[in-house]
C-alpha cells in the first residue's frame, strides 16, 4: 500500500518549519476525543524519506526541482525559514529507531544549516527508547519533543482511553529532559467535563509541576466528528464545560503552577482566551488578566465559537 502523505497538523510554534512525514496517523488511536481515533498507522519507507530530503536540498541549494517529486514539497519549501524540520505525523517517534537515525544523519549531511528537528511523541514511544538512544537523537539535532499529557487525572485518562498513566508520562518527560531535549507538554481544558472539571485542572497542574517542562500548551476540547466523546455528549453522558468554566480551569493551573522556567500559552485557536507568558516570572500578570475577564463576564472578550477552529 502506497504511503499517503498526512495533512499538516503541527504545533503553532512550528509554523515556519519544513514538514517531513515519517508516519501517517497515530499508533495510539484509541483516545476518545481525538481526530486520529481509529486511524491506521502508516510507516513511510525510509528510501522515500531520503529521496525527499535530497529533493529539498537540491531545491534550497540550487533552485532545481526533481521530476516526479510532489508539488507540496516545493510549496512547503518556498515558505520555509531554513531553520526547523518538523517530523510528521501524530507520533513520529514510533518510526523504527535505526531508520530514524538514518533520516536524521542524512538531514544533517544534506542540510547542515538546520538548527532544530522537532517531533510529536507519545509517552509510550518515549519510554520505548533507551536513554542512550534519546541522547543520540539529541546529538543529531532532535531539539524538542511535543507530548500530549491531556490530563493529570488518571480517572480522566482512563475515561478517554489514553492508555497510559500520569506517572508514566512524568517518567517519559524526565527522560527527554535528561537527554537534553526541550519538552513541550499539551493539556486539554474541559477534558473532564463539568463533573470532573476542577479535579482535572488541579491534577493536571500537579503533574505538570512534577514534569517541570520547558513549554506548556493549553488547548480547549473541540468536538471531532465520529470521535466517541461526541457520542457521549449527544447521549448526555458527557456534559461540556462553558467558556468561563474553561477560563476557571486555566486560572487554577496558572495560579497553582510551580515551574522552574516554563513558557505557558493558551494561544491555540481552540481556546476562548489567549494568555501567554513565562512562569513563574509573569504569573501575577497572567492571573490578573484571567480574573479581569472572568469578573466582568465579558463575552465579547472571548473568541467566538465559530472561530475556535481557525
Amino acid at each position: 500500500m502506497a504511503f499517503e502523505r498526512p495533512d499538516i497538523i503541527r504545533p503553532p510554534s512550528e509554523a515556519r518549519s519544513y514538514y517531513l512525514p515519517l508516519t501517517a496517523g497515530c499508533s495510539n488511536n484509541t483516545c476518545t476525543f481525538c481526530q486520529y481515533y481509529g486511524s491506521k498507522l502508516q510507516i513511510r519507507d525510509v528510501d522515500e524519506v531520503i529521496a525527499e530530503i535530497n529533493a529539498l536540498a537540491m531545491y534550497v541549494n540550487n533552485n532545481i526541482r526533481i521530476p516526479g517529486m510532489p508539488d507540496i514539497v516545493y510549496w512547503i519549501a518556498s515558505d520555509w525559514d531554513g531553520k526547523g524540520i518538523f517530523l510528521q505525523d501524530a507520533d513520529a517517534l514510533v518510526y523504527p529507531y535505526d531508520k530514524l537515525r538514518t533520516v536524521l544523519e542524512h538531514l544533517n549531511e544534506k542540510l547542515p544549516f538546520v538548527e532544530r528537528v522537532a517531533i510529536y511523541a507519545t509517552a509510550t514511544d518515549i519510554l520505548r527508547r533507551t536513554q542512550e538512544e534519546l541522547e543520540e537523537l539529541r546529538r543529531l539535532k532532535l531539539g524538542i519533543v511535543y507530548m500530549g499529557l491531556e490530563s493529570g487525572d488518571d480517572e480522566v485518562l482512563r475515561d478517554v482511553k489514553k492508555g497510559i498513566t500520569s506517572v508514566e508520562m512524568i517518567e517519559a518527560v524526565n527522560r527527554v529532559k535528561i537527554a537534553g531535549i526541550l519538552t513541550s507538554v499539551m493539556v486539554i481544558l474541559g477534558l473532564g467535563g463539568v463533573e470532573k472539571s476542577e479535579r482535572h485542572a488541579r491534577e493536571t497542574i500537579r503533574v505538570l509541576n512534577e514534569m517541570d517542562p520547558d513549554y506548556v500548551g493549553a488547548l480547549t476540547l473541540l468536538y471531532v466528528e465520529n470521535a466517541p466523546i461526541m457520542r457521549e455528549m449527544t447521549e448526555g453522558r458527557f456534559q461540556t464545560i462553558s467558556e468561563f468554566q474553561s477560563l476557571k480551569e486555566l486560572l487554577i493551573m496558572i495560579e497553582n503552577s510551580d515551574f522552574t522556567n516554563c513558557f505557558f500559552s493558551s494561544m491555540h485557536a481552540s481556546n476562548y482566551l489567549a494568555v501567554r507568558g513565562k512562569l513563574p516570572r509573569e504569573k501575577e500578570r497572567m492571573v490578573a488578566q484571567l480574573k479581569s475577564v472572568m469578573e466582568k463576564g465579558d463575552q465579547s472578550a472571548l473568541r467566538p465559537e465559530s472561530y475556535r477552529r481557525l
